[in-house]
């Protein structure tokens, strides 16, 4: 009895998909297409809509690529040699734009608390230079080889870069 009621309720259930008169099967060449597939819309319709949303995506990388540039440094590491243990160590990075758009530095971070960094403020000119200022101080248990990094982000393409400092710190 509940295989012979499944049965019924399965030849239901496809004859109620079948009752919508939108949905086509047609033949050609051998081949069946079915209108349901395609949500009810022709070829023609699907190729126009296709071809629309190619024109968007065109459209984005368009504007994504007009607001990027490119950005290149002086220095990828600075190495501030022996220093002394509890003293500020001054550095500076030189940043150039070396695209066809305004570079804006959208942050810049530090891996460790004993650096800061200060990133330039406005949107740096196509072929214009600025600076990162980067300071170390390195704490009482922070002696011998130290390496720390500075993270970049910017409108480019890559969008972050890493930049380098270490020293050898002594009492």
């Amino acid at each position: 009895m509940v295989k012979v009621s499944l049965f019924v309720f399965t030849i239901l259930f496809f004859a109620s998909c079948g009752a919508d008169s939108s949905n086509k099967i047609e033949s050609k060449k051998g081949e069946v297409f079915s209108s349901a597939a395609a949500g009810g819309e022709s070829e023609e319709e699907l190729k126009a809509a296709l071809s629309e949303v190619e024109k968007e995506e065109k459209e984005r990388a368009k504007a994504a690529e007009g607001s990027s540039t490119s950005m290149s440094f002086d220095k990828m590491l600075h190495d501030f040699g022996k220093i002394k243990v509890d003293t500020e160590n001054e550095a500076t990075f030189v940043i150039t734009n070396t695209g066809k758009n305004p570079l804006i530095i959208d942050k810049v971070d530090v891996s460790c608390g004993c650096t800061t960094a200060q990133k330039p403020e406005k949107p740096i000119l196509p072929g214009k230079s600025d600076k990162i200022a980067v300071v170390f101080h390195p704490k009482p248990g922070q002696l011998n080889e130290q390496k720390k990094t500075i993270t970049v982000t910017a409108n480019t393409d890559p969008k972050i870069v890493v930049l380098d400092i270490k020293a050898f710190v002594t009492e």
